[in-house]
């Protein structure tokens, strides 16, 4: 994995959108590139994410987060521990019209994220500096997302209140295990459980759609 020069940048994203069956404007390549090189300049000085080359960049964040860009349930999406802006501002670049909330702890992030929306000029995205177990927003959401949690149980638990009542958890993970399912509180069901395609990474990836059970 090497760091690649603009135009080689360009062409990684239009090849694995490709791969990804997912059509964008070139405008949206714009804004996919430059995110990937905000992202590498401001790591550099405040280490936004332990992955340093530019070609892991695109595989392990933006190709990463767009590989569930399709089997995203309908609605107001929150992304929670949304870390540098992953899966949120990816998915908020291809979906225009959606509203995306990206929530994390870390000041130092949501401080970078906010200064990479301005600079994208990206006006569905509203970025939120708080403990998701702390936050009681207005109205719950339709779609909560994380690629952060490391257990399906965990994530359900911190962020229940903040889900709508027909709405969905759609978890992000590596290798599936039944037994994290089967550990699930009995007020939850796994509605499915969806292998994704990431362009350039041979490691497995899942998504996994959770909803409240008595709906």
């Amino acid at each position: 994995m090497v760091n690649l020069t603009l135009m080689d940048i360009s062409t990684r994203i239009s090849d694995g959108l490709v791969q990804l069956d997912l059509a964008a404007s070139s405008e949206q390549l714009n804004l996919l590139k430059a995110c990937i090189e905000q992202l590498s300049k401001w790591n550099k000085a405040y280490n936004l994410t332990a992955i340093r080359e530019s070609d892991k960049m695109v595989i392990l964040h933006l190709f990463d987060s767009l590989s569930i860009l399709k089997k995203l349930q309908p609605g107001r999406l929150l992304d929670v521990g949304t870390g540098p802006g992953f899966p949120g501002i990816p998915l908020a670049i291809m979906d225009p019209n959606r509203e995306f909330y990206l929530l994390d702890s870390n000041g130092k992030k949501t401080r970078y994220i906010k200064q990479l929306i301005h600079e994208l000029g990206l006006t569905n995205v509203t970025v939120l500096d708080t403990r998701v177990e702390q936050w009681q927003p207005e109205q719950p959401f339709d779609v909560i997302v994380s690629r952060a949690f490391a257990s399906l149980t965990k994530m359900v638990s911190l962020s229940e209140h903040l889900l709508a009542p027909q709405g969905y958890w759609q978890a992000m993970k590596g290798e599936f295990h039944q037994e994290e399912v089967n550990q699930m509180p009995s007020r939850v069901s796994v509605i499915s459980v969806d292998p994704l395609e990431v362009p350039g990474l041979e490691a497995e990836r899942h998504l996994i759609t959770i909803k409240k059970s008595n709906n």
